[in-house]
């Protein structure tokens, strides 16, 4: 667990990151994602050139 990856704030520095562990279901939307122009950006590689927000996420146990 490393806090410093969580959402902290609506800031350059305060957002975050997301992890996902298995797609059971909706797996045309990850294709969506996986089929988005990125470019780099601060360093990174393969950054999306616009937003993906992420709307609704489930946890199923």
């Amino acid at each position: 667990d490393n806090a410093f990856l969580n959402h902290s704030a609506k800031t350059v520095q305060g957002w975050g990151y997301a992890v996902f562990g298995e797609v059971i279901e909706g797996t045309d939307v990850v294709d969506k994602i996986k089929g988005v122009a990125t470019s780099s950006k601060a360093g990174h590689q393969d950054v999306p050139v616009e937003d993906v927000i992420i709307e609704k996420a489930e946890i199923v146990e």
